[in-house]
């Protein structure tokens, strides 16, 4: 097992690319971008042992020049790559796909997280890990991504206003004109939308988007991070918020009219 992994502890259209897996028996594909060798080959074999296809690329580089072929579900990216780093390799693969984008950051590097969610990164996790939580992560991230929520079984759609949420097909619009979110992001503005006024504590909502038990206290700012992003995108006047609600010291709360 690598050093950097801690052993004690054991596209356009997503929706449709996660079917054609599920019906060919592959759980999912999974692009790891990671240069240390050690690294990537315990992952691998972590995630292959959970049935999914895994490719491995070992810069930001080949991620980019083999990401129609690999055609993944859900990459993992190591901010810290020689050449492109992961920053730029996350800004570039956003123009060509939607899947989540789980970061790997040194312990040291708190500002890594910040940026790397507000560029559009759906997790991240600290090195050195635990294997389980990163593949407990993978699975939240696909479950959130690939439509296993009961919502989208409705096909009901919210509105607010010109703000129009697709909860089927996964889609957010104002005025006619589509919005692109992460999957954190669509998953958050969904859970407020669905319940008008009601008021969530940061801790709720990073229980909502990470989907374990284990969330800790000093990681609630990162829905700062992804509640400014979403109104960055939806609100007119991200500083005059019409949709999302600041409830000072308690968390965020969607409105009522």
């Amino acid at each position: 097992m690598p050093p950097s992994v801690n052993e004690s502890s054991p596209n356009t259209n997503l929706a449709g690319h996660r079917a054609l897996h599920i019906l060919s028996g592959v759980a999912g594909t999974i692009m790891i971008v990671e240069d240390e060798p050690a690294v990537a080959r315990g992952v691998q074999v972590a995630l292959e042992r959970e049935g999914y296809d895994v490719s491995v690329q070992p810069t930001g580089e080949d991620a980019i020049a083999n990401l129609a072929d690999a055609a993944p579900d859900l990459i993992v990216l190591d901010v810290r790559l020689p050449g492109m780093d992961g920053f730029e390799v996350l800004r570039q693969l956003r123009r060509e796909t939607r899947a989540p984008v789980l970061f790997l950051t040194a312990r040291s590097d708190e500002v890594d997280k910040v940026v790397g969610l507000e560029m559009g990164a759906d997790d991240y996790l600290v090195k050195p890990f635990s294997v389980r939580e990163l593949v407990s992560r993978i699975k939240a991230l696909l479950r959130r991504a690939y439509g296993e929520l009961a919502d989208t079984q409705t096909g009901r759609t919210l509105r607010r206003g010109d703000l129009v949420i697709d909860l089927e097909r996964r889609r957010v619009t104002r005025d006619g004109e589509r919005i692109g979110l992460t999957t954190t992001e669509f998953d958050l503005l969904r859970h407020l939308a669905s319940r008008p006024g009601r008021v969530y504590t940061r801790a709720q909502l990073l229980e909502l988007v990470r989907d374990y038990d284990d969330a800790l206290e000093q990681d609630e700012r990162t829905i700062n991070v992804h509640i400014s992003h979403i109104r960055d995108k939806v609100e007119p006047d991200p500083s005059q918020p019409r949709y999302i609600r600041t409830v000072r010291g308690v968390g965020y709360a969607f409105a009522e009219d």
